[in-house]
């Protein structure tokens, strides 16, 4: 059994989409990149099961509905690359969330959560003329250090938001539908790091971006590739 803490929403009522990923991407034995599919709005502090097939892993509500499911994946892109201290510094400087912001609670990046209560990672286009790509600086808090540094779950939170932000999220209010993640080291709380998104491509109603976080010296410290849903923002109200 596991229960979604509702700290880790995205929408105010619902999971943080990084956040689940993680969780379903943790339960699936592999070294490399791990695929989390989420098929319903994750609901927060209500037990949930496990359902495991061999590698393939399912997250159940209480009435048997796949909340989402989670197997060995791989990438189909180049990793986003590093950004400079500068290029992070004008994606803050540009972060649309300051001005409006359609999940402004969500655990990863919203700007009404308090540091050590939800991330503030803040991830805005280094230029405004062409904001298919995000970049910030970020350091974790203590709050969510563990044993040999953030949770997995978190760390995939993180690799999360930036990618939303490449496609807009202030033009165009999505929920994550795909991530495909692999954490090489997870972050130390304390620890300065550089978050990058991009996006790759525009399909209907699915976004295609990438995410990528750093340290300051330029080290990988994981990367994601992800699919995002456009959806009808008064169904997640």
């Amino acid at each position: 059994m596991v229960t979604i803490p509702g700290q880790f929403n995205g929408p105010l009522h619902s999971g943080n989409g990084g956040y689940v990923a993680g969780l379903l991407g943790q339960e699936v034995d592999s070294d490399g990149p791990v695929t989390s599919t989420l098929r319903i709005p994750p609901p927060l502090d209500v037990p949930l099961s496990w359902e495991r097939d061999g590698d393939h892993v399912r997250l159940l509500t209480a009435g048997g509905a796949v909340i989402g499911d989670a197997a060995p994946g791989t990438f189909s892109r180049d990793v986003a690359p590093c950004p400079t201290s500068e290029e992070a510094a004008a994606g803050l400087a540009h972060y649309p969330g300051f001005t409006h912001h359609p999940f402004d609670h969500c655990f990863t990046c919203g700007t009404a959560r308090d540091a050590g209560d939800g991330l503030r990672l803040f991830a805005g286009p280094v230029d405004p003329a062409h904001p298919g790509v995000t970049a910030a600086p970020w350091t974790p808090h203590e709050a969510f250090d563990g044993e040999d540094g953030l949770d997995l779950p978190v760390t995939w939170a993180a690799l999360d938001c930036p990618g939303g932000w490449a496609a807009d999220f202030s033009r165009n209010t999505m929920v994550l539908g795909r991530m495909t993640a692999q954490v090489e080291r997870r972050p130390q709380a304390g620890e300065p790091c550089l978050a990058a998104g991009h996006l790759e491509s525009q399909e209907g109603r699915k976004f295609l971006t990438d995410t990528a976080l750093y340290t300051a010296d330029g080290e990988l410290l994981g990367r994601a590739e992800q699919t995002w849903i456009l959806i009808d923002i008064a169904a997640f109200s």
